[in-house]
């Protein structure tokens, strides 16, 4: 059945990256029948990306996408230069774009610890320093936002939990959450607001394993106190609230959506 275009997000434009898949394609779903036009960032699977924009289309908004690596500064330009030109400016960044190469620490290689800095933290930098110079240029539209920009960084409850055997993983949420904070205290004399989406254990691509069978299912939710694996559309809905005016005085922060995973339910019993 076709999602229905609401219009919190009308006369709006968001790119979110990595969205032909996971996390990425709920949110940019949810921002499109929302009335957000949405760019669809991605960097391989353009067939899947395309499914994506339709959807959006089906939804009665518009949607377009476009091919860049986030990590490629030059890319990364060339991406926000189209959206631009093709849906006129930018007002919500998305910064989803992201992945693992896990390995014991010992065994790990720069190469595997570099390439995921590059994606997962340096590839948010790079799309939200663009995002920026266009709000900055553009100011505030009052009669579509209180805001001259929104900017939503995708991190993870590894932001604050250790995860041995995906160091560079963890590493990269840290830092995520740091830049975050750094780029909201600096401009939010500028009515841009900057938060984060931390989530938990959400059904995606990239962690099939853990939760496609119901043995593997039940050995994860021993780490959630809700019992119920995410959705990317849970993700999805925190980030149309996120990108909206009714979380206008909500900077700076972390949302955690995780089914209560960072209450550390090993200690229900005591530990």
């Amino acid at each position: 059945m076709p999602l229905k275009c609401y219009d919190r997000l009308s006369g709006q434009v968001a790119l979110v990256t990595g969205a032909n898949s996971g996390i990425g394609k709920g949110v940019a779903i949810a921002l499109g029948s929302e009335g957000a036009k949405v760019v669809i960032n991605y960097v391989a699977d353009e067939e899947a990306a395309q499914e994506v924009v339709h959807a959006i289309k089906e939804a009665g908004s518009d949607a377009i996408a476009i091919k860049a690596d986030v990590s490629k500064e030059d890319q990364v330009k060339a991406m926000f230069k189209e959206a631009i030109k093709e849906l006129g400016t930018v007002d919500i960044l998305v910064n989803n774009a992201g992945m693992q190469r896990d390995c014991s620490f010992a065994d790990m290689t720069l190469k595997d610890w570099q390439f995921v800095l590059d994606v997962n933290l340096t590839g948010q930098f790079l799309c939200a320093r663009e995002a920026v110079r266009e709000f900055l240029k553009r100011g505030i539209k009052p009669e579509i936002s209180c805001s001259a920009g929104k900017i939503i960084c995708m991190s993870s409850v590894h932001e604050v939990i250790p995860w041995a055997g995906h160091v560079n993983y963890a590493a990269s949420k840290g830092g995520v959450m740091l830049m975050m904070k750094s780029i909201a205290q600096e401009l939010g004399p500028k009515s841009i607001r900057v938060n984060s989406i931390a989530p938990g254990a959400i059904k995606t691509p990239i962690n099939t394993s853990a939760w496609e069978t119901p043995e593997a299912e039940k050995e994860l939710l021993k780490l959630i106190p809700y019992k119920r694996v995410g959705d990317p559309m849970d993700v999805g809905r925190l980030a149309v609230f996120l990108a909206s005016d009714e979380s206008e005085y909500i900077h700076g922060t972390t949302l955690f959506i995780d089914g209560g995973m960072t209450l550390y339910p090993g200690f229900t019993t005591n530990g």
